[in-house]
């Protein structure tokens, strides 16, 4: 009899949904993954992805709020607090070229990992103090890739320039466009980003501040959701 298949390894991750106000109503910022993707082909998803050695050594930056910071240490890592607002900040600007930075004048002459330098040298620091924690999930079993994935809400308003000006974007994500939340709906989506979707929409309406944040996962007996 052949031995049981390795688990997959289940990567820490960080997805950022950047909100526009600046229409009659919110709109949201997606990408298409491409056709040839390992993970997620052809879907539209939010900016993010793995934390990265880099985003555990950064230091100078902007922390995130201490409630924040709190709730991403509940199972987790205690140096995942710092790590994982970072990676959001640094695949929003991978992915799309969008920039979530505070002025600093240093911070084109600071050292850091070679992931941050470029950003650093804009003389800005990530500001994980712009981000809010809203969601996390574990991808199933069964799938290609695992990822234990934290979802950060932050502001256009926030970003350093223009929200719609991709020229600096990666290839990974396609077609980045600004979309209201029935728009989005529309598009092929992976599960967990309509359930994302939903839990932003009542973030977004009246008495969406005081939402406890939603942990999706996997167990023996089915998906599960609890409160972080």
């Amino acid at each position: 009899m052949s031995p049981a298949p390795e688990p997959l390894p289940i990567r820490d991750a960080a997805t950022i949904i950047l909100v526009r106000r600046g229409g009659p109503v919110p709109q949201v910022l997606m990408g298409q993954r491409g056709n040839a993707a390992a993970f997620m082909p052809d879907k539209f998803v939010f900016p993010g992805g793995a934390v990265d050695a880099a985003d555990f050594a950064l230091s100078g930056d902007v922390p995130a709020p201490a409630e924040t910071r709190a709730r991403l240490v509940v199972d987790a890592r205690p140096e995942l607090a710092d790590a994982l607002p970072r990676a959001a900040v640094r695949e929003l600007w991978e992915e799309t070229g969008l920039m979530l930075g505070r002025p600093d004048p240093a911070a084109a002459g600071r050292a850091v990992p070679p992931a941050w330098r470029g950003f650093f040298d804009e003389g800005l620091v990530p500001n994980g103090a712009a981000l809010r924690f809203v969601f996390r999930a574990i991808t199933p079993p069964g799938r290609p890739r695992r990822f234990d994935a934290r979802f950060f809400l932050a502001e256009a308003g926030d970003l350093q320039g223009r929200d719609d000006d991709f020229g600096k974007a990666g290839d990974e994500l396609r077609h980045l466009q600004w979309l209201d939340l029935a728009a989005a709906r529309a598009l092929p989506l992976p599960f967990i980003t309509e359930v994302v979707l939903g839990e932003i929409e009542a973030l977004l309406g009246p008495g969406g501040g005081d939402r406890p944040v939603p942990f999706f996962h996997q167990t023996a007996t089915g998906p599960r959701f609890k409160a972080l």
